[in-house]
């Protein structure tokens, strides 16, 4: 079953119209032009809704529990998988997945969150939240990547690294902060998509990337609204103004130069067409990896500490 956020009753309301006057049979006289006015209708609404949409909306949507994951995404676009597990220095963490694949021909390494589908799912995969032993199997996949001279390909669909105990305990500050450092400097190509919510540095600690792509409605930001709220204003209402304050958005990000390209998401949502959204994935995906791997490897490293290097200085260099 389809599930509705809030800001989308009034499309939930015309979809049942739509239904109910399908199963009556579209034979009947005047049936097939009413469908035709509510589908006009629904398609014009979805539009007006979707355009106007608030950065605490637009989280939302990033959240939404049908909107297409990394295995998803792993799943249509590459011709052949192999998931590698585990840290080899403490255990397996299921909430990230990563291992070889092959795009388009190409070997690549793939890695990124999942949060899961069903209930049982989202608990194994700890709701998308990775451990240290998480960030250290992502951080294996890519020195294998580099060893083999593989380019690297990672998602971003996370509310952040797991805050637990255990997690402190094992060295979750040191987990993101080395795989910033070694990405920073890895010798082979890395591109990264957000696909979802890209949440504190449990995202960055993935998305040190020569080119990062983000998608229409995802956000991404160092801290989520409702943290951001709890600690400046100490009141969950002031959640949407802090989705505001943040410039979570793609064109916020765009804009800001913290990101290189939108892809545009199908009318309602990347969820309401994940066959449309994987593919443009892939065809967005493999120019920035063609265009990197022509690139000597001097040139490439130093394009990549340039980039970072410039973000966060008003008025450029």
């Amino acid at each position: 079953m389809r599930e509705y956020l809030d800001f989308e009753k009034p499309i939930a309301e015309i979809e049942e119209k739509i239904e109910k006057l399908t199963a009556t049979g579209q034979e009947r006289p005047g049936v097939p032009d009413d469908l035709r006015k509510l589908r006009e209708k629904l398609y014009k609404l979805q539009a007006e809704i979707y355009t106007g949409l608030t950065p605490w909306q637009r989280t939302q949507v990033a959240r939404h529990p049908q909107r297409p994951s990394t295995l998803d995404y792993i799943g249509r676009i590459c011709d052949r998988f192999l998931e590698l597990h585990g840290d080899r220095l403490y255990g397996d963490d299921h909430a990230i997945v990563a291992g070889l694949a092959r795009l388009s021909g190409r070997s690549v390494v793939v890695i990124g969150p999942q949060k899961g589908k069903t209930l049982k799912e989202r608990v194994l995969r700890n709701f998308g939240m990775p451990n240290p032993e998480g960030y250290r199997k992502a951080l294996r996949l890519m020195r294998l990547a580099e060893r083999f001279n593989k380019p690297v390909i990672t998602f971003i669909d996370t509310p952040g690294a797991y805050p637990g105990l255990g997690a402190e305990e094992r060295g979750q500050s040191e987990a993101i902060a080395r795989n910033l450092m070694v990405m920073a400097s890895l010798k082979v190509p890395i591109v990264s998509v957000v696909i979802g919510e890209g949440g504190s540095g449990g995202a960055l600690a993935i998305g040190v990337a020569d080119r990062l792509l983000m998608l229409q409605y995802a956000v991404y930001s160092v801290i989520s609204p409702e943290g951001c709220a709890a600690i400046l204003w100490n009141d969950p209402k002031k959640t949407p103004d802090a989705a505001e304050a943040l410039k979570m958005t793609a064109e916020d990000l765009l804009r800001l130069g913290v990101i290189d390209e939108i892809l545009p998401e199908p009318p309602g949502g990347a969820h309401r067409d994940p066959t449309a959204m994987c593919n443009a994935v892939k065809k967005a995906v493999e120019p920035h990896l063609s265009a990197l791997l022509e690139l000597p490897l001097d040139e490439l490293l130093r394009r990549r500490h340039t980039k970072y290097r410039r973000m966060g200085v008003l008025g450029g260099e």
